[in-house]
């Protein structure tokens, strides 16, 4: 759950394409490029868009359904040919192919997607940010769908990073990236060994870490989110870590008087992350 800095690092991160995990189905037709470790496929309608609107250097090709009556398809290859990438329409079997169980929308691209950013470059970019940080921690998040939707969270409010666990996290994958509609290559993404130290490391740089939880008096609506400040939302499941819990500087609930106990994680991200926008504006 975290929130953006003002002003914004974006214009300082420069994406560095890298080795990319094969998360997707290899393609079963022999007329579709193979997955690789330098390319990954992209699938659906606003992931692909988003993709050659924000990082066109990285698409390698984009693939159309052949006869589909879609006019955002139309639109999607009318730009990826103004932006120089190849455009082959191919059968709807071959985007299922590469699809796999995510549903393509009668488009995919394949792409050379930035890496993960590496641990040690999160205290680059949160000096960088220059006392407005704001990092989002997010403590086994294991669906990809609730991932991809704090990551577009987090792209929208301008967040510094995200941090997540190399281990019991999901894979920044297709799913990911779609649900995230782009977002997961426009932000940095840092994958950490150790979640503990990492916050450890953010305290002593001189950010404060608050974690979301629901059964404490104080709310977020108490909090100075103006400075550096990670937010840490926990899992599906039973929320953050006992160790994560005890390392945070405050423990904070978002305030809910109906007679639901508790929010979806990517509802209560975005939830956190704008309560720090609205206090920055």
């Amino acid at each position: 759950m975290a929130e953006p800095p003002f002003p914004s690092p974006a214009g300082r991160w420069q994406l560095r394409a890298g080795p990319n995990r094969p998360t997707i189905a290899t393609p079963r037709s022999p007329h579709v490029t193979p997955m690789s470790k330098q390319n990954q496929w992209i699938v659906g309608v606003n992931a692909v868009a988003s993709s050659i609107e924000k990082d066109p250097e990285n698409v390698r090709e984009v693939l159309i359904e052949a006869g589909a009556k879609n006019p955002r398809l139309v639109e999607i290859e009318e730009e990826a040919l103004r932006k120089g990438i190849d455009v082959r329409k191919v059968n709807a079997q071959a985007l299922g192919g590469v699809a796999g169980q995510v549903r393509h929308q009668g488009v995919v691209a394949r792409y050379a997607a930035p890496k993960l950013w590496a641990e040690n470059e999160l205290s680059g970019l949160i000096e960088a940010a220059e006392g407005k940080a704001l990092v989002l921690v997010l403590d086994e998040v294991q669906d990809p769908h609730n991932l991809g939707a704090c990551l577009r969270s987090a792209a929208a409010a301008g967040v510094t990073a995200v941090v997540i666990p190399k281990d019991k996290s999901a894979p920044v994958n297709a799913t990911v990236r779609k649900v995230s509609a782009g977002a997961a290559d426009r932000i940095p993404v840092v994958a950490v060994t150790n979640l503990v130290r990492t916050i450890k490391e953010m305290q002593k740089l001189g950010v404060w870490v608050y974690g979301l939880a629901g059964e404490v008096d104080a709310t977020i609506h108490q909090l100075d989110l103006r400075g550096n400040v990670a937010l840490v939302m926990g899992g599906e499941g039973d929320g953050m870590r006992r160790l994560t819990r005890e390392t945070c500087d405050q423990l904070v609930r978002i305030p809910m008087p109906g007679d639901i106990e508790s929010l979806n994680v990517s509802v209560a991200t975005g939830v956190a992350l704008f309560e720090a926008v609205r206090q920055r504006l």
